[in-house]
């Protein structure tokens, strides 16, 4: 398997060298940049399997690309990891409902970035590489087409399928449904917000099994997520 294509957006140079050289040295194939904007033509030119970015950097803001990175639908799905000396919890929580997947506060150790950044990977290699997604008790193979739970085949529509296999590519995330529209419809999309309410009850009822639990999980005014049940 091709090793994962990860962007780094750092803007302190010895950080960054740092950074590159111990992600280089574990095989990832890495490109650098400290500024915004030339993050996001690069990620454009060539969409990584990951990004790390840093909040505070030249150019547009950390938080600003990666808001962008989520409306695009090119990008919607890549994991980002946000870097920052910031530590109030009201700057945490903006980041990952900005569409971070995780956050890491400077100073940290680069060991406890790559146990993070390899965890990511486990999770998503078997969507990039095209093998069976397994959530819980939901088994899905996109070379097939199908979906099963507890063994047994499911009857999933187009939309359906497309929305499941959206949240078993990101685990426990929780997305909202605008996110939803942009990742499963795509950016620019005419639909409204309400069609992703309609489509998740049917998913819903796709899933349903008797003994076992719903594992699509509302959470109130801010969208849906997944869970391993």
């Amino acid at each position: 398997m091709p090793s994962a294509k990860l962007i780094l957006v750092e803007d302190d140079p010895a950080l960054a060298e740092l950074l590159e050289f111990r992600f280089a040295n574990e095989g990832y194939q890495v490109r650098v940049t400290a500024d915004g904007d030339e993050a996001l033509l690069m990620a454009s030119e060539d969409v990584p399997d990951l990004i790390i970015l840093d909040w505070m950097i030249e150019g547009t803001s950390g938080i600003e690309v990666c808001r962008r990175l989520r409306r695009d639908k090119a990008t919607a799905h890549v994991p980002i990891i946000m870097l920052t000396a910031r530590e109030a919890e009201d700057d945490r929580v903006r980041g990952l409902e900005t569409g971070a997947d995780d956050y890491l506060t400077k100073p940290f150790s680069p060991r406890e970035l790559l146990a993070r950044v390899a965890a990511v990977m486990r999770r998503i290699r078997p969507a990039l590489a095209g093998e069976t997604i397994e959530v819980g008790d939901i088994r899905l193979d996109p070379v097939a087409h199908k979906v099963e739970r507890r063994g047994r085949n499911l009857q999933l529509g187009p939309t359906e399928y497309r929305l499941l296999k959206f949240f078993m590519e990101s685990p426990g995330r929780v997305f909202s449904r605008g996110q939803l529209l942009d990742g499963v419809w795509g950016t620019g999309s005419d639909i409204e917000l309400r069609t992703v309410d309609v489509h998740i009850r049917r998913l819903r009822k796709a899933l349903e099994l008797e003994g076992a639990s719903d594992p699509i999980r509302t959470v109130r005014s801010a969208g849906y997520a997944l869970e391993a049940v």
